[in-house]
C-alpha cells in the first residue's frame, strides 16, 4: 500500500480545514491559473488522478462531461467527494494511480492536482495515461514546483528575528524521495526536475501546450503569507496533448 497520510485523522482534519478544502476551486491560489489551461470537457470521458474532495471532478461534470472517474487513495477523502457529487456521471474508485490500467484509449482527458509528487515512478506514470487517452487527448495537470521540492524541507530561511531571508534549493539534481513537512505532519514527496518532468511527457510523445508558474491573485494577496509566496514558485501546470 501507498503512502496514506490523508486517512490518517489528525493529517485530514488540518486538510480539511485549508481553504481549497473549505472554499473549493475559488480557495486554491492556482485555481484562476489552472482554469485557462483546461480543455473543453462537453461530451468529454475523464479521469481524475488523486481526485480529493471531489472538486476538478464536480467542475469537469457541470461543463458537460459524459462520464468522471476519480480516483484516490484516501478514502476519507473519497467519502467527502461523494457526499458532494450530486451528478450521475460522476464515479469515484479508491486506488492508487500507480497501480491503476484501463484499456487503451479510455479517456479523452486526464487531469490531476497536486497529486503526482506522491508518486515514485513518474515517468511509467505518464507512459499508461499516453495509454489511456486517445489520440488527440487532453492532459492536463498540477504539481509541486522543483524549486519548492529540491531541498525537502519545503520551509523558508529565516533571520535571528524570525524574519524571512530566502528559500532554500539544495540537492536540486539529486532526484528521488525526500522528507517534507506538510501541516505540521511528516511526508514523503519525490523530486524531480524540471528537465525529468518535461521529457517525459514529451518521451511518451506528447505534444506540450502550456507551462505555467501560477502566482497567486491579487485578490488574495492580502491573505497572511500570501504575498511571500511571489518570492518563488511553489507550484506548475503543464497542459499536453496526445499526438
Amino acid at each position: 500500500m501507498k503512502e496514506n497520510k490523508y486517512d490518517d485523522p489528525l493529517f485530514f482534519e488540518k486538510y480539511s480545514q485549508m481553504s481549497r478544502s473549505t472554499q473549493g476551486l475559488s480557495g486554491a491560489g492556482e485555481w484562476p491559473a489552472l482554469q485557462k489551461l483546461l480543455p473543453d470537457f462537453s461530451g468529454k470521458r475523464v479521469l481524475d488522478l488523486g481526485c480529493g474532495y471531489g472538486w476538478h471532478c464536480i467542475y469537469a461534470a457541470d461543463q458537460g462531461a459524459v462520464s468522471v472517474l476519480g480516483i484516490d487513495l484516501s478514502e476519507k477523502m473519497l467519502e467527502v467527494a461523494r457526499k458532494k457529487s450530486v451528478s450521475p456521471v460522476i464515479s469515484y474508485r479508491r486506488a492508487a494511480m500507480e497501480d491503476l490500467d484501463f484499456p487503451a484509449e479510455s479517456f479523452d482527458a486526464v487531469i490531476s492536482s497536486l497529486a503526482f509528487h506522491y508518486v515514485a515512478d513518474f515517468p511509467d506514470l505518464v507512459q499508461r495515461i499516453h495509454r489511456w487517452l486517445i489520440p488527440g487527448g487532453a492532459f492536463l495537470f498540477s504539481t509541486e514546483h522543483p524549486v519548492f521540492t529540491a531541498c525537502g524541507s519545503q520551509d523558508w530561511y529565516y533571520g535571528p528575528d524570525g524574519e524571512i531571508l530566502h528559500f532554500p534549493v539544495d540537492r536540486y539534481f539529486e532526484e528521488g524521495a525526500r522528507k517534507a513537512v506538510f501541516l505540521g505532519e511528516k511526508v514523503t514527496k519525490y523530486h524531480r526536475t524540471l528537465t525529468s518532468c518535461l521529457e517525459s511527457l514529451l518521451s511518451c510523445g506528447f505534444l506540450l501546450r502550456h507551462v505555467v508558474e501560477p502566482q497567486p491573485p491579487e485578490e488574495m494577496l492580502e491573505l497572511p503569507g500570501m504575498r511571500n509566496e511571489l518570492r518563488r514558485p511553489m507550484m506548475l501546470l503543464v497542459s499536453a496533448q496526445k499526438q
